[in-house]
């Protein structure tokens, strides 16, 4: 006897309770607008007189809060530009400071020792960081994994050799080399003016902050993310990764160049310090701080790491510090040891980085207001 079988009806879709639907009107509509908020903010901060006692030494528009500021979205900028090559694509690299340093010694060398003006210096010194990218980036990316952070790192080690050893009498050694103010426009001069080099500070991160999105949501964006995950894949479409990862590497430097062009007008020179292999690894704790592959992500560990930076040198010799016994005060009094100990915290509890913790804190949320409904 043959056995009749009814038709099969899909099932209904799982119903979502009442108390974890997003009301409608709340953070789903404001969220797209935090970014412009944070720029409006930032526009408007140097006209503050805002006095912030503990955060910042003087008021929000003082030279040297503006100067801090300043240098921290730098490197607000420059983690974003690493980001795309560690986060957005999975190269690992352990030698972006030299095309960093390319800008900044750049920028100096053809102000101070050749006489340009920046109107000609700053173009010359980011096309050159660029073009030392590509050459550089195009022998390292014959190599993966290990051996391709090797390979950026030696070639990084040979900039920082060249930079202290005064090649052509040029870099000034490890003394640095002074930023000769003749060759800049007056409005960048002084620290009357030091509201001038914010403004281009905020410039440079809102432009490298733009073409990293641009590049992430266009289809070179997500065959660099397919390259990321799996780099065989990409090749068996038919598409060449050597030539994209190419791509990524030399537009990372030239974004690094351009940042350090306005670091270097910001601190008023170059130093040897900023070729160490020590600035990638910070650029690398900035991303993984932040979270990498994220939008907003390395932007936020690069001004935090940088601000813990600088403002950490006054804390460890604070008179609070000082009045703790000595087990605290000695561990506490050097920086890099906080910094490190907030790293460690931070990366324990938020795996994900900063960008991570607005979704756990409405979980938290979601899960707390659950509690309370089934309470009452």
């Amino acid at each position: 006897m043959t056995e009749v079988k009814s038709p099969e009806v899909p099932a209904p879709p799982a119903a979502v309770p009442d108390e974890l639907t997003e009301e409608p009107g709340r953070w789903g509509r404001l969220r797209p607008f935090l970014p412009l908020v944070a720029l409006a903010v930032a526009l408007i901060l140097p006209y503050s007189t805002l006095h912030l006692p503990g955060i910042f030494e003087g008021a929000l528009n003082s030279p040297g809060t503006l100067q801090l500021l300043a240098v921290c979205l730098v490197f607000g900028g420059l983690a974003a530009g690493y980001d795309l090559l560690f986060g957005r694509t999975g190269m690992l690299s352990f030698g972006h400071a030299l095309y960093f340093a390319a800008g900044v010694y750049g920028t100096d060398i053809l102000i101070t020792r050749v006489g340009l003006p920046l109107w000609q210096a700053a173009p010359l010194a980011i096309v050159g960081g660029t073009i030392l990218a590509g050459l550089l980036g195009a022998v390292a990316l014959r190599t993966v994994g290990i051996a391709f952070a090797m390979v950026t790192l030696a070639f990084a080690q040979v900039g920082a050799i060249l930079v202290a050893r005064d090649f052509g009498g040029l870099t000034g050694g490890e003394e640095g080399l002074p930023l000769d103010v003749a060759g800049l426009p007056e409005g960048l001069v002084g620290v009357a003016n030091t509201v001038n080099l914010y403004w281009l500070a905020l410039a440079y991160l809102v432009v490298v902050v733009f073409v990293v999105h641009r590049v992430s949501g266009s289809p070179t964006g997500r065959v660099l993310a397919g390259l990321r995950d799996d780099e065989r894949r990409i090749g068996v479409l038919g598409l060449d990764p050597y030539r994209f990862k190419l791509v990524a590497f030399t537009l990372a430097g030239g974004l690094a160049a351009a940042g350090g062009v306005v670091y270097c007008l910001i601190v008023g020179g170059a130093s040897p310090h900023i070729t160490s292999s020590e600035l990638t690894l910070s650029l690398l704790v900035m991303v993984v701080l932040g979270g990498p592959g994220t939008r907003w992500g390395p932007v936020l560990g690069g001004i935090l790491y940088m601000y813990l930076d600088h403002r950490l040198v006054s804390f460890g010799t604070s008179d609070a510090v000082n009045a703790l016994p000595a087990f605290l005060s000695r561990p506490l009094s050097q920086p890099l040891f906080v910094l490190g100990t907030v790293f460690i915290l931070a990366v324990y509890f938020f795996p994900g980085g900063l960008a991570s913790l607005a979704p756990r804190l409405s979980l938290l949320r979601d899960s707390l207001r659950l509690g309370t409904r089934r309470q009452g």
